[in-house]
This record gives C-alpha cells, structure tokens and sequence, in this order.
C-alpha cells in the first residue's frame, strides 16, 4: 500500500510540472520531486513511474488538455470529431451553440489566430513532453531498462509518443512530401526551442519508437484497455505504414494482430449496442469511463449522444453525411445505426451506435459510458485494403468479407466482393472503411491514405457539393500563432 502511495504522488508531481511546463525549465520547484529523483527510484520501484504513465492516459480524456476552455476541448476523442468534420463523414446538420462551426467553415484552418489549431498544437505536444519525461526517468531514448515492469512502461511511453507525433503529422501536412519541414521534433524533456524538422525526419522517430515499443512490449499483460499493449502499438505501426504507403509491413502487422485471435470482430448486436463498454471483446484500446472521472458535458458524449445531457440533444446536431448514408445497403445491420426520418432533426444522427444504456433523451448527467480508440475490425479493413494495393486480391477479399460477414445475414449479399479486382476493390474497402468506423477518428486518416476527394452531402450547413481533394490546405490545421510568438525559429 505504501508503494502505490509513492506511485501515485510521484505521478501527481510529474503531472503537475507538466502543467506549468514553462516554469518547469525555468526552476524545479521544490514541494516536488525532481526527474533526477523520480529516475533514481523508478530503477528500484516500478510503481513509481507507473503512475506517471497513468497519468498520461488521463491526460487522453480530461477536459481543456488542449489548453482553452472550450467544450470542444476533451482530448483525443474530441480530435476524433475535428477529423471526422473536415472528411466530410461527420456533418454537422444543425447549429444552435455554434461548436464546430470554425471547423466545418473551414475558418479555423486557414487562420492561425484561430484557437482550434492552438488546441490541436497544445494537446499533443503536451502528450509528447509528457512522454519524454517518463522516458527520461527510465534512461533515456537508447536505454532499455533491466526491469521487466520498467521496460513495458517505456514502451507504453514510445508508443505514446509516437501516436502523438503520428497525429500531429496528419492534422499539419497537406500530402506526404518526406522533404517538406513540418515540425520541431522533442525527444528530450531538456531541449529548448527547435526548428522544425523534415516529415521524413519525423517519421523516423514515429517508426523508432513504435518498433522499440512492439519489442519493449512483448511479454505485457496489461491490467486494463487504457493501457497500450503490443497489439495496439502494432495497430498504430500499421497505420503510420499506411500512411507512408508501405503496404508490406501493413500486411504484416495486421495479419499478426489479427492471428493472434485475442479480439473477435464485433457481431451484428453488438454495433447496435451503444459503443459504450470498453469489455467489448472486439475492442483493443479504450477507456473504462466511471463516476470518479468525474466526466460531464464537457466530453465526446456531451457532444455527441442524444441521451447524456449534452449539445447533441440541445441543437448542436452531428449525424451522418446523407451521400454515405444513401451507399449503405438496406440489408446492412449498419443502416439502423441512423434515425433515418428527414423530417426530424435528428435525421441521420448516430442514435442506435452510441448511446447511453438508459435511452433518457439528455438524461445522463455524469458519464460513465466508455471511450473507444480502436477496434480489431480496423485490423481486419486495413489488412484488406493494403493486401489490395500490393495485388494481393485473396487475402483483401477475405479480410473484407470477414467483416461483411457481421454486417449481412446473408452471405449472398456480399457475394459480389470476390468479383471486385483492382481500383474497384480499393474503392470498396474505402467504402466500408468510412462506413464501418463512422464518427471513430478514423474517416481522415483513411481519406489522406486514400489520397480521395470529398463531396459534402445535402445534410451539411456549407461547402454542399463542392469537391474537396485530400491535400486540400483547408483541411489541415495552421501552425497556431502562440507557437509562432513563441519559437524565434517558426515563422
């Protein structure tokens, strides 16, 4: 009991330096521990730097992480919802409180006096020194600690890391040119200033530390989803692969997440089942939401669930695009995600996917319905749709159909899968990508991936039918005007 005590204070006093990061270099402030003393107890007591690392996790859900006071401003899943309204899946369809609407205007990210590229910036750079502190507490980048406990916290460490810098790279660069600068790189909590570095430069480090985390991680059982383990730091591997267009070691990682046989698909009832439960077998990563999180309407389901106390159910409505939802067959348990009534306003919202158990129209005050960031089915799609682009047509078939299969109670109504071969069977699998994964955080990677073109549906309140390419600058965030302010090497 003693030790989880220490842990936790030692947690709370890296966390807190975190907080007032500016002072932090400037002075060490002394009712906390140093680095210098957390390091050297870390080497003895794994508990110590644990509930540093748990703290990280927190980090990934509370709210104003992003630094404003914003009711957009709740940690990664409300990064999810930005990416899925500048793809075009996400619309929003009615606005009374006026969220999102710098988003969905394209206003935001063609002005960097605008506080959602601040709160984008912030966020996960906050992540990132976050991570170099632990990582520093454990040795530093080349060390590999002798301590079973020790070497799994640092891999949790450089996945974070990486997932952040991953984020960070989509959200900031058009296209993929490996030699354009696009961020300064920190990879030690000491580094003052730095200019920025190439994308090439920057996905070398993701690459790294995410191959160091797989192998660091081996051996893990973890205690809880929150936590990443070696299957979720493949998952995220294989994304940033996709990303680069490295097909192979997307195949790869996949198929071992997928072979391992730890998580099944999620069946027909359980997309109807709220998304609301991180026990959910089919889900890799996510967060066990309880009363002592002390979540309200300041959080992914005060923005999106009808039945929480929330801008979904006051007039801030998010639904689906109608162009998507015009492509899904009738015969997909997937339609019945959506109230499908255009004479509501809540035509196309999302009220059979995610939802509060208790179906009470604004009813949940205090959340406790859980947060997902990944699921096996992403495995199974992206294994498709890299197996197709390397012309691998049996194993993409397969992969997709063993998620149609879930989807469709009759096999025959997927049976047009196996006669899809070259740009077409891309096109499909992008297809049941958006659809699979709608308002998941997933619909912007796999447009960029994708290199498409987004048409707004008629459901949008702007941009309605005009084609929008991938690379787009309004569909990248600006590099916000604090860290101009504040870095002599940005301009």
């Amino acid at each position: 009991m003693r030790n989880k005590i220490y842990s936790i204070l030692c947690g709370f006093a890296i966390l807190s330096m975190l907080g007032c990061s500016e002072d932090y270099l400037e002075v060490q402030p002394s009712e906390f521990l140093t680095a210098e003393q957390v390091a050297e107890a870390a080497a003895n007591n794994p508990e110590v730097i644990a509930g540093s690392m748990s703290g990280i996790y927190t980090l990934m859900f509370q709210a104003f992480t992003g630094g404003t006071g914003g009711h957009d401003d709740f940690g990664q899943k409300g990064y999810d919802i930005f990416s899925d309204m500048l793809s075009g899946d996400l619309a929003l369809t009615v606005s009374t409180y006026g969220w999102y609407r710098t988003i969905t205007e394209f206003q935001a990210t063609q002005d960097f006096t605008f506080n959602d590229n601040y709160q984008v910036w912030r966020y996960y750079f906050r992540l990132i020194r976050s991570a170099n502190l632990v990582i520093d507490a454990l040795g530093g980048n080349d060390a590999t600690p002798e301590i079973a406990e020790n070497r799994y916290i640092m891999g949790q460490a450089k996945a974070m890391r990486a997932h952040s810098y991953f984020y960070l790279a989509q959200f900031f660069q058009e296209g993929l040119d490996l030699s354009e600068e696009i961020l300064p790189i920190y990879d030690d909590p000491s580094l003052p200033n730095q200019p920025k570095s190439t994308a090439q430069e920057v996905y070398n480090l993701i690459v790294d530390d995410l191959t160091d985390a797989i192998s660091l991680l081996d051996g893990f059982n973890r205690s809880a989803k929150t936590q990443i383990d070696k299957s979720v730091a493949q998952g995220i591997l294989a994304y940033v692969h996709a990303a680069l267009g490295n097909y192979a070691e997307v195949k790869t990682l996949t198929a071992d997440v997928i072979n391992s046989g730890t998580y099944p698909i999620m069946d027909a009832t359980e997309v109807l089942g709220g998304f609301n439960d991180v026990n959910t077998p089919g889900w890799m990563w996510g967060v066990d939401i309880t009363t002592d999180n002390g979540i309200n309407l300041v959080s992914w389901w005060g923005q999106m669930d009808r039945y929480t106390y929330s801008y979904q159910w006051a007039g801030d409505r998010k639904a689906l695009d109608q162009g998507l939802f015009d492509q899904i067959p009738a015969n997909d348990v997937r339609k019945g995600q959506f109230l499908n009534n255009p004479n509501s306003s809540y035509h196309l919202v999302a009220q059979n996917k995610f939802y509060d158990p208790a179906r009470v129209t604004g009813g949940q005050r205090t959340v406790t319905t859980d947060y997902i960031y990944m699921r096996v089915a992403e495995m199974y799609l992206l294994n498709a749709e890299a197996a197709a682009k390397t012309g691998d047509l049996i194993t993409a078939r397969n992969s997709l159909k063993a998620l149609l299969a879930e989807r469709f109670a009759d096999p025959l109504d997927y049976a047009y899968v196996d006669l899809l071969t070259g740009q077409a069977l891309i096109d499909e699998i992008y297809l049941q990508t958006r659809i699979e994964f709608f308002a998941e955080g997933k619909s912007y990677l796999a447009m960029k991936r994708n290199q498409a073109t987004i048409v707004r549906g008629s459901n949008h309140l702007s941009f309605v039918g005009e084609p929008i390419p991938y690379d787009d600058d309004r569909l990248t965030f600006e590099i916000p005007q604090a860290e101009i302010q504040n870095n002599p090497f940005i301009n």
